[in-house]
């Protein structure tokens, strides 16, 4: 760690966990509060196209506001104890902070709810439903891993800025605020899947997300290949779990299924998995935009994927027509049996529509188009 690095985390935990940040050529206009992530602010080797996208957008959150002539404070979204010593004209906010410094704050500062993932209590109650079709299904208690705690941070906002679609933003209308889009930046580009060999790679299919894998529908996806033994499946993710593990321990060690467990998009063995793989199976039972799948279907394979992963799949897709076994083992056929040209066009379409519209511009592009409108309304 170099010195401007280390002064740097000394100030921010000195000053109460906020970091300061003042833009370069501009006149002052006010302040900012961002409650976001802040590990990026930390680092001179972070790489933007490595790690959690949160990395990245937390730092060009900050940069718009800059831009834009604002002084920004950043604290952690997780801080509990940071208290409002000075006015803001904006706060962000991604976590559940809002419900808590919303009547701390000066009363012209417009407060915005970064919504990366459905509402809480759509998610609570959908990984809990989840865990209870498991039981009933098989006789087997598994916790659930991704709930999150309750907040009213959609109801301190001014405004919502949401990743997803229709599904994401339909949790979130209740509240009668205005939501407006923002889509999920990519952290890694990879090459066109135009040249892929396609027959070779239409039985191979791929599981890719996070914790959570009942959330995540990891469950209904072994059952479904169990049954389909001329089919591969290979998982990759954080499937640590000993309750979940001693559930599938059967399905996990069948020869048609292989348990990759975590790895690095950026790796030979992605490129070695995505090449040989003709599609996603991502059966989430709530996000905001599920990232693993934007992630996979940008580096080649066909999403077939639940309503609830807010994931827009368009005629390059499938969007399975319920959460069951029965339902992926039927979308699987169906993509495995397509012709090989219509393979080779769903996933080409696929790519070409992330490299579109997740990319880091149009993210920039679309909040920025959110604070200009914004600040109009302060003029």
């Amino acid at each position: 760690m170099n010195l401007h690095i280390w002064l740097k985390k000394v100030a921010f935990k000195l000053r109460g966990g906020v970091l300061t940040l003042r833009p370069q050529g501009h006149r002052v206009r006010g302040n900012v509060l961002l409650s976001h992530d802040t590990v990026a602010f930390f680092r001179d080797d972070y790489d933007p196209l490595n790690g959690h996208p949160n990395y990245w957008t937390a730092k060009q959150f900050a940069q718009i506001f800059l831009d834009l002539g604002y002084v920004v404070d950043v604290i952690r979204a997780t801080n509990r104890s940071f208290m409002p010593k000075k006015k803001y004209a904006y706060m962000l906010d991604v976590d559940e902070n809002l419900g808590r410094l919303a009547p701390l704050l000066n009363k012209e500062c417009v407060k915005i709810f970064h919504i990366a993932a459905a509402h809480w209590l759509f998610q609570n109650t959908a990984e809990y439903q989840r865990c209870l079709a498991l039981q009933q299904r098989r006789g087997i208690t598994v916790f659930p891993r991704r709930t999150v705690q309750p907040s009213r941070s959609i109801e301190n906002a001014d405004i919502g800025a949401y990743y997803g679609n229709e599904f994401t933003r339909g949790t979130f209308e209740f509240a009668g605020k205005e939501l407006f889009p923002i889509p999920v930046p990519l952290t890694h580009s990879y090459p066109s899947p135009k040249d892929k060999n396609f027959d070779a790679a239409r039985k191979n299919f791929l599981w890719f997300a996070g914790a959570g894998a009942v959330h995540k529908g990891l469950d209904l996806t072994l059952e479904a290949f169990a049954a389909l033994p001329d089919h591969h499946l290979t998982i990759c993710g954080k499937v640590g779990d000993a309750d979940f593990l001693e559930a599938y321990k059967y399905e996990l060690g069948l020869p048609n299924i292989i348990r990759h467990g975590w790895v690095d998009i950026d790796s030979p063995a992605f490129e070695k998995i995505r090449s040989q793989s003709i599609g996603l199976v991502f059966p989430s039972c709530s996000e905001g935009a599920g990232q693993g799948g934007l992630v996979a279907t940008h580096a080649g394979l066909i999403p077939i994927v639940s309503y609830e992963t807010g994931i827009s799949v368009h005629d390059f897709g499938i969007v399975l027509r319920e959460n069951t076994v029965n339902a992926i083992k039927e979308s699987v056929l169906y993509v495995s049996s397509m012709p090989t040209d219509e393979l080779r066009r769903r996933a080409v379409a696929g790519w070409d529509h992330m490299r579109i519209h997740h990319s880091r511009d149009t993210f920039t592009n679309a909040f920025r188009a959110m604070m200009d409108m914004l600040e109009k309304r302060r003029e």
